[in-house]
């Protein structure tokens, strides 16, 4: 199965002004939609800790709204990245590599990442991440932060780095492979309290009813287009945009084509709810 996260990079710059300023941005109290054509220069941040590097910052814990997670979308020079990245100690991490290469450095050990490189980092472990010096081109990634929800009795979940390539997708149920789940993880692992998934439609592939749960979501397209049902609302999608779903958003999606649609996407899983107001 060919891969291509092309289009899944911001396009960064700044629109010309003769462009029209709408677009297809939305903020509700349900969801959010942050395209890739809003994803300019103009939103970026620097981190503190990070050399030649810049951030779009798409999700983060917001009460009343999501609230469990944090997802960036970062670029790395050539040379660039940091020795010490998470400022968190409690903090648990995915990275996904959609274009250029990192060498990510945990516990003394290092991996080259490409395209479609996915690591897992527990909280506690220290790890570097940097693109080498005699890289051509800048790197860019998906990072994915938590903090980690200790149940007692179960150990911390080990690191891991794989591709995506590397892990065949399991077709959904009754979807004759139209609608299919890459896992990096074991769903029953208890020691995970969250999965970030790959999610592949087939052209005319889709979600066949509102789908009504507790888990949070941070959906990130690498691939194609589609239209996502989002609460009351149809909203088309491509490469390279974010939506952000609240717990108990209605959700359900249909895959057009005339490519496969691909997204990442974190859920929160595992744990039982957090009975104080503010969440996890």
């Amino acid at each position: 199965m060919t891969r291509d996260y092309t289009n899944a990079r911001p396009p960064g710059g700044l629109p010309a002004q003769q462009d029209l300023l709408s677009g297809r941005a939305i903020f509700t109290d349900a969801y959010a939609v942050i395209p890739r054509g809003v994803m300019s220069d103009i939103v970026t941040s620097n981190l503190p800790g990070w050399e030649g590097t810049r951030a779009w910052i798409l999700a983060r814990p917001m009460t009343g709204f999501a609230e469990t997670f944090a997802q960036y979308v970062i670029e790395v020079s050539p040379g660039g990245g940091s020795d010490d990245p998470e400022p968190d100690s409690g903090a648990e991490a995915v990275l996904f590599v959609t274009s250029g290469e990192l060498e990510l450095t945990l516990n003394g050990v290092s991996d080259m990442m490409g395209p479609g490189g996915y690591g897992y980092i527990p909280p506690g472990f220290r790890w570097r991440l940097r693109n080498p010096t005699n890289a051509t081109a800048p790197a860019c990634f998906s990072w994915i932060r938590r903090r980690y929800v200790q149940a007692e009795g179960v150990p911390l979940p080990d690191p891991f780095v794989v591709n995506e390539a590397d892990i065949a997708p399991v077709p959904m149920p009754d979807s004759g492979g139209a609608w299919m789940t890459t896992r990096f993880v074991d769903p029953d692992d208890l020691r995970h309290d969250m999965h970030v998934n790959i999610v592949t439609f087939e052209p005319g592939g889709v979600i066949p009813f509102m789908e009504t749960h507790v888990m949070e979501h941070g959906i990130y397209v690498i691939e194609g287009k589609a239209v996502y049902r989002l609460n009351r609302d149809w909203v088309e999608v491509e490469a390279g945009d974010f939506l952000w779903l609240r717990a108990f958003c209605p959700q359900a999606c249909y895959a057009g084509g005339p490519g496969r649609f691909r997204y990442l996407l974190y859920k929160d899983v595992n744990r039982h709810p957090e009975l104080r107001l503010g969440g996890c």
